[in-house]
């Protein structure tokens, strides 16, 4: 009798694997003609997880057994109530007609008349069933149908539209992206209200199946360049994406080097204004920061508020930005060069006064720079981590109480606390925070080159430098466009923000389809005639 109820085990085992074998379809398992069957087997791979919701109703006549499943918290709970919930619900719908719906055709009457929600979709695989649970959207299940009905309830509770923390303006819109990926693709939409803004969706990550968008307007950007970024995306195989710099770092042209080929911002307009250019744009959900493709170092310079200004006020900012940039790289380089073995170049007086200074510095001027720097970016970093209450205080006191110290003690000169301050505030001049951070390493370098060698080794440095951004290149775009390769009709937004009407044509390295932004010859003119001439005849 074992061996009987042993034999009968073992074929059963068997049938089910040939069952699930046979059941496979559109890349996952079918889904089962029984509700239970299906209810059963979705709490078991889901570990019976409590918020995950079933609600079971009964429709028809004769009576059909329907499931309504979704996710608490990931499903917008006020759409599950007033649209799916209370529309399945037998009081809410003409008794005498739902009797009279035959059972075969019960589930084309749910999904065609009876769910009052905009976002209606079938699915036949159980992977497509799982993941719009998961997503946040409520499935149906009817007994008897293989098939399921998916209603857009995507919402839960997510963080408001406010004003972007990191690139903040002061004439400008203060909308900024938040975690939501829906939400940000509506902010750029609110902007650009054309039927050529594409938004092509996908999936990335094999655990997490993260939502990613590919936005671009179909006449203005390459063709060329959606496919290359297509395939660097398709070619992504990663168990989780939880944030946009997860994709940065996988479809990035070049891996060693500290300066950022993929630029990323919080800011809609700022999305809207590359977009306009022929550029791509990357969302990923669950990220506020919005990758945009491809990008020269120029970008990083440029604000969206040197565009809301008069262009002399813009010209003005982003000269004082390039200022920053070069004091911020070589400011504590050149004071080392100098009062190490150039002080000819010095003024006598000036010499005499950091001579004196320098009297009781036991350490050399590179030693010196190198711990007044480190304990800069110490003081930045603590800053940037402790609560927000504390953090610039501590931060500010911190540098103020640490320099005036220093200098008692006799660790460091009084001139060097003044370089290393004035490059630390320049540092905070650059847009582009990852900018900011590739210029603070770069720094490091210079020292030691100005330490070694003086003036020759910062000359040296700065060549290899710019050899090194001249070879990047960003999806094919040299990093260093528009003045290496140097394009006359794209100088009018480079290092100068020229006037409005200067802006005929777009960078003729990105976009190559629809190249004209507008006419020429739009540039502001007095009327021919004042205004109070016609009064005085």
């Amino acid at each position: 009798m074992s061996y009987r109820r042993l034999f009968d085990k073992k074929k059963e085992a068997k049938r089910k694997s040939i069952n699930k074998e046979v059941s496979r379809e559109n890349g996952g398992f079918s889904i089962h003609h029984n509700i239970k069957d299906n209810l059963q087997q979705l709490k078991q791979e889901l570990g019976n997880s409590p918020d995950i919701v079933i609600r079971e109703f009964e429709m028809g006549n004769p009576k059909t057994i329907i499931a309504a499943i979704y996710t608490s918290g990931l499903a917008d709970q006020n759409m599950v109530s007033e649209f799916v919930m209370r529309s399945l619900m037998i009081d809410s719908i003409d008794e005498t007609h739902i009797n009279r719906i035959p059972e075969k055709n019960i589930f084309d009457f749910i999904k065609d008349n009876a769910l009052t929600i905009g976002e209606v979709k079938v699915v036949k695989d159980w992977n497509g069933l799982l993941l719009s649970i998961l997503s946040g959207d409520t499935v149906i299940l009817v007994n008897g149908w293989t098939q399921a009905i998916v209603g857009g309830t995507r919402g839960g509770e997510s963080r408001s539209v406010s004003e972007p923390t990191s690139q903040v303006v002061i004439r400008g819109p203060k909308d900024g992206f938040t975690e939501s990926i829906g939400t940000n693709i509506a902010l750029v939409r609110r902007r650009i209200k054309s039927p050529n803004l594409w938004v092509e969706p996908m999936k990335i990550g094999e655990v997490t199946q993260t939502d990613v968008a590919l936005m671009y307007i179909k006449d203005i950007v390459n063709d060329k360049l959606v496919q290359e970024v297509k395939e660097r995306l398709n070619r992504i195989k990663i168990d989780s994406v939880l944030e946009s710099g997860y994709i940065e770092e996988l479809i990035q042209d070049e891996t060693y080097t500290p300066f950022p080929t993929i630029y990323n911002t919080e800011r809609p307009d700022a999305v809207a204004g590359n977009l306009l250019e022929g550029r791509i744009a990357i969302f990923v959900d669950g990220t506020p920061f919005v990758l945009i493709a491809p990008t020269t170092f120029f970008m990083y310079f440029q604000a969206t508020e040197d565009y809301y200004h008069r262009f002399d006020i813009g010209i003005a900012i982003r000269l004082l930005r390039y200022l920053a940039f070069l004091i911020s790289l070589l400011g504590p380089s050149i004071y080392i060069a100098a009062i190490t073995f150039h002080q000819e170049m010095i003024p006598t007086s000036l010499l005499i006064s950091l001579a004196a200074q320098r009297e009781g510095v036991p350490f050399p001027a590179f030693v010196e720079a190198l711990i007044m720097e480190l304990s800069f970016e110490i003081l930045r970093e603590a800053g940037i981590r402790m609560p927000r209450a504390i953090g610039q205080a501590v931060s500010i006191v911190g540098g103020l109480v640490l320099g005036q110290a220093a200098v008692q003690a006799g660790i460091v000169s009084s001139a060097m606390v003044i370089v290393v301050s004035i490059t630390g505030i320049a540092s905070f001049a650059t847009p582009a925070f990852n900018m900011a951070i590739s210029i603070r390493l770069f720094r490091f370098l210079i020292m030691i080159f100005a330490a070694t060698y003086g003036f020759y080794g910062i000359a040296i440095i700065n060549i290899i430098i710019i050899a090194h951004l001249c070879g990047l290149r960003s999806f094919g775009i040299p990093y260093m466009a528009s003045l290496a390769p140097f394009i006359t009709r794209d100088q009018k937004d480079t290092v100068l923000r020229l006037p409005r009407w200067f802006f005929v044509t777009r960078p003729r390295l990105v976009s190559q389809e629809n190249i004209t932004r507008m006419d020429e010859g739009l540039q502001p003119a007095p009327p021919k005639q004042k205004m109070g001439d016609e009064d005085e005849s």
